[in-house]
C-alpha cells in the first residue's frame, strides 16, 4: 500500500469558491493520471487541507463526495483514512435507482431497453461462455424451479433476476454487466410495486436457451429471449396499468 506525501502528488491550492469541487476534481485527475492507484492512501488531513489551503471541514466535504462517487472509502481508526477503490458498479446502480424513482424511467422504458440489451447479452454469451457459465446458469434454472415447487416466489424472482445478471458476466464485458445489473435492480423495484406473479412459461423458456447457449446458436437464442421479455413486457405493463387506474 503506498502513501505518497501531498508535495509529491503536486496537488495545488485551490480558490475558496466550491473549493471542494475543485479538491475533488484533483484527486480524480490524479486516480486518472496513475499517480494514486487503486489501494493508495490519500495523505493525511491536516497535510491535505494545508497543501489546498482549506479548512478542514471543506477538505471532509470533497472526500464524502469522493465517496458518494464511489472513488475513495473513508475508513476509521488508527490504520484508517482515505483509500482509493478499485470501483464499484453501486454507484450506477443508485444513479439509474434514483432516476427511476424521480420518474425518468419510466416502466415502458426499463422493459424496452431490457429487452434490446438481453438480445445483445445472448448473442455475445453464445460466443464467450465458458463451461462454468453454463453450469451457472443451469444450476439457476434447478434453483428457480425448485423454488417455484415450494412457493417461494420471492426466491424465484431473485435467481430469475440473477439469471439475467449470471449472463451478462458470461460476455466478459464490465459495461455490459454493470448495465444489465442497473436494469435487474430497477425490474425488482417494479415488481415490488406491481406485485407478484405467476406464469407458465418462463422456466420452459429458460431451458431452450440453455440449449441455444449450449449449442452456440446467437440466432436461437436471441429469438428466444426476445420472445420471451416482450411476451414478459405486455403483462407487466397491462399489471402497471391496471394498478395506475385503479389508484
Amino acid at each position: 500500500m503506498n502513501h505518497a506525501p501531498a508535495s509529491a502528488l503536486g496537488f495545488a491550492p485551490i480558490t475558496p469558491q466550491r473549493a471542494f469541487e475543485e479538491i475533488a476534481n484533483q484527486i480524480r485527475e490524479l486516480v486518472a493520471t496513475g499517480k494514486l492507484k487503486p489501494g493508495d492512501r490519500l495523505p493525511a488531513e491536516r497535510e491535505l487541507s494545508a497543501k489546498f489551503n482549506v479548512s478542514r471541514n471543506t477538505l471532509r466535504e470533497a472526500l464524502r463526495a469522493l465517496e458518494l462517487s464511489g472513488m475513495i472509502e473513508l475508513r476509521k481508526g488508527a490504520t484508517g483514512g482515505a483509500f482509493v477503490l478499485p470501483g464499484s458498479s453501486g454507484v450506477i446502480v443508485n444513479g439509474l435507482r434514483d432516476l427511476y424513482h424521480l420518474g425518468a424511467i419510466t416502466p415502458q422504458h426499463l422493459t424496452e431497453a431490457r429487452t434490446w440489451i438481453s438480445a445483445i447479452v445472448v448473442r455475445v454469451a453464445c460466443e464467450r461462455r465458458t463451461d462454468e457459465d453454463l453450469q451457472a446458469l443451469e444450476e439457476n434454472v434447478a434453483a428457480a424451479a425448485a423454488a417455484q415447487k415450494a412457493g417461494n416466489f420471492e426466491l424465484r424472482a431473485e435467481l430469475h433476476r440473477d439469471f439475467h445478471n449470471i449472463l451478462a458476466s458470461a460476455t466478459r464485458n464490465p459495461i455490459i454487466q454493470i448495465t444489465v445489473e442497473g436494469m435487474s435492480e430497477l425490474m425488482r423495484q417494479f415488481i415490488s410495486v406491481i406485485g407478484p406473479s405467476d406464469n407458465a412459461y418462463t422456466l420452459p423458456s429458460r431451458k431452450r436457451l440453455l440449449k441455444h447457449l449450449r449449442d452456440r446458436d446467437a440466432d436461437a437464442a436471441e429469438a428466444e429471449m426476445t420472445k420471451f421479455l416482450q411476451r414478459l413486457e405486455t403483462k407487466y405493463l397491462d399489471l402497471w396499468n391496471s394498478r395506475k387506474q385503479a389508484a
